[in-house]
């Protein structure tokens, strides 16, 4: 008798109850909104500034330097939106996934409820999408306004800068679940989020890297979400590249996704 192996998708959440675990952090987020709120106009405004109008005036000097024929504000600020939406993934996904399980027991608390774990899993990441969202709509508005972004373009590279931010956040739930302590979150921001920030492509072409490097960015999901971006707010995204990029952040998501349901039942129902 052959068995044939089978590939079986994720369970998904029911999206009642996931839309139930996702009114809890709603509701913690009354508590910090306004913070966070001025955070996400605030910050576009030091990057875009530092990046674009203070090494972009180098850059541009004389004509010389653009970056593909652009200025390089508006070669830069598609990549720190991608960036941008990045970072804030991995602070989401990382210290208040370890509170949750390990502090303050909410996690806990919910799966002794109707919730199942792809319930858990999937209202938080809702919450997480929440985050990204707000975020990477403030950087845009910033952006058109002080000329990095064509508005009607922008609009189309915030949707992809989200799903950036949830290629990272859907392993890295996985990875700070199984965590009893938050020193490797250090550790991660330090030698994976920084290095990934500056070599992904966010303020210079890979293509000036030595070719082992120019393929490890390549493999990362941040490199496809800064081009994405990039190609989308600048009008030149093609049709078969930008599916490419797209396909590449959804195998990202799907599979950290799998990979987050598998630690929660481990940690949350063992």
């Amino acid at each position: 008798m052959t068995i044939t192996p089978t590939l079986r998708m994720p369970e998904l959440g029911d999206p009642g109850r996931s839309l139930a675990a996702l009114e809890y952090w709603l509701r913690a987020y009354r508590r910090t909104w306004r913070s966070s709120a001025v955070t996400a106009f605030v910050m576009p405004l030091l990057f875009l500034g530092a990046f674009g109008g203070g090494l972009g005036k180098l850059v541009d000097s004389g004509g010389q330097g653009q970056l593909d024929g652009v200025p390089y504000l508006k070669f830069v600020a598609p990549g720190i939106l991608a960036g941008a939406a990045m970072q804030s993934a991995f602070s989401e996904s990382t210290w208040p996934v370890l509170s949750s399980r390990k502090w303050n027991g909410h996690y806990q608390a919910q799966a002794g409820s109707p919730l199942t774990i792809p319930d858990i899993v999937t209202g938080h990441l809702l919450f997480i999408v929440f985050r990204l969202g707000l975020g990477a709509i403030a950087f845009a508005l910033v952006g058109s306004l002080v000329g990095a972004f064509s508005p009607g373009r922008v609009i189309l590279a915030v949707p992809v800068a989200v799903l950036t931010g949830l290629a990272h956040a859907a392993p890295l739930i996985a990875f700070a679940i199984t965590r009893e302590s938050d020193t490797d979150f250090s550790l991660l921001m330090r030698f994976v989020m920084t290095p990934l920030f500056l070599f992904a492509g966010t303020f210079f072409p890979i293509s000036q890297f030595p070719a082992a490097v120019e393929v490890l960015a390549w493999i990362t999901p941040l490199w496809h979400g800064t081009q994405l971006c990039r190609d989308l707010s600048m009008g030149d995204a093609g049709l078969l590249a930008s599916a490419g990029h797209l396909a590449y952040l959804l195998l990202w998501c799907a599979g950290g996704y799998a990979l987050a349901l598998r630690a929660y039942r481990k940690m949350l129902l063992s």
